[in-house]
């Protein structure tokens, strides 16, 4: 074989395993975690191994652990030249404007890289309990008026539009912004999380759904009083988060932060927040297999 024909062969596989990769972390950010879950996901798409056959959990753990596919998922950033195991050691408990600036730019570059197959992966996952969570929820006659934070490509501002609900998204990859712009028709504002800029009192519902694991822990009281004050009085914030033990780190290209639900009490209520109720997903499967916190909070 040339080596014209072994770097084609080559750019072919990595082109492949970057493919796997993201349609894994679109997966994951759905709470799709589990080697036979994945592999049940990729069956469903009609995606094969190289070899062209279907997948079994162990054949999905052995691509998440192979060499190649770690280097997708925690090499170094893209324009940044960093390595992310020298990162996790590094972390300071205090995070200065630089490191946050990162951290923004890094995750949301992710987003944008892999915006196409987020929007595919995620179409057509069931969140209605999450929906009707927020819904359920609201005071006052409908519609209502509500921001879907961390829109990403626009899936669930079609649905609370389609209901006849004024919704805005806010997103800050700039192709998940477009996407859902063209997509739903709505307002969707370009907007990170760590630079907010919204209205006072504004909305009747802030919708949450596996976004604001991203933020910073040292930043999250600041977020969550800018949330706050664009909520009308006694407006709705429904979040849904990847649980953990209070640890925050990279994943990847993403950083994200895994609260138990003592801890996100705690900075909730500080923020202002009354707890509405909470419970974990997905609701069909026993505690250790629910990797999802979700809670529905009230603006006092």
């Amino acid at each position: 074989m040339g080596n014209g024909q072994m770097t084609q062969r080559r750019e072919k596989i990595e082109a492949f395993v970057r493919h796997l990769v993201a349609e894994v972390e679109a997966a994951e950010a759905e709470g799709i975690v589990a080697p036979q879950a994945i592999a049940d996901h990729f069956n469903g798409k009609r995606l094969t191994t190289r070899k062209g056959r279907g997948w079994t959990a162990a054949t999905v753990a052995k691509f998440l652990s192979s060499p190649g596919v770690k280097r997708y998922r925690t090499g170094g950033i893209v324009g940044h030249g960093g390595d992310r195991a020298a990162d996790r050691d590094t972390l300071p408990r205090v995070l200065d404007n630089g490191q946050l600036r990162r951290i923004t730019e890094t995750t949301i570059g992710h987003y944008d890289r892999a915006a196409e197959a987020y929007r595919l992966g995620t179409l057509n996952h069931d969140v209605s309990q999450n929906r009707a969570a927020l819904l359920e929820a609201m005071q006052g006659k409908p519609p209502y008026s509500i921001l879907d934070l961390g829109c990403g490509p626009g899936r669930d501002v079609l649905y609370f539009r389609s209901l006849g609900h004024e919704v805005v998204g806010l997103d800050g990859s700039a192709e998940f912004v477009a996407m859902t712009r063209r997509y739903t028709g709505c307002d969707v504002l370009h907007q990170d999380f760590l630079a907010l800029n919204l209205p006072a009192a504004r909305f009747d519902g802030v919708f949450a759904n596996a976004s604001l694991f991203h933020v910073p822990g040292q930043e999250l009281p600041r977020v969550l009083r800018d949330i706050a004050a664009a909520l009308k009085a006694g407006g709705v914030l429904f979040c849904s988060n990847p649980r953990g033990n209070n640890q925050e780190d990279w994943n990847g290209d993403r950083y994200g932060c895994f609260w138990d639900l003592a801890t996100w009490r705690d900075c909730l209520t500080a923020a202002g927040f009354t707890e509405i109720r909470h419970y974990y997903r997905p609701s069909d499967r026993p505690r250790h297999q629910q990797p999802w916190l979700v809670t529905v909070w009230r603006k006092a």
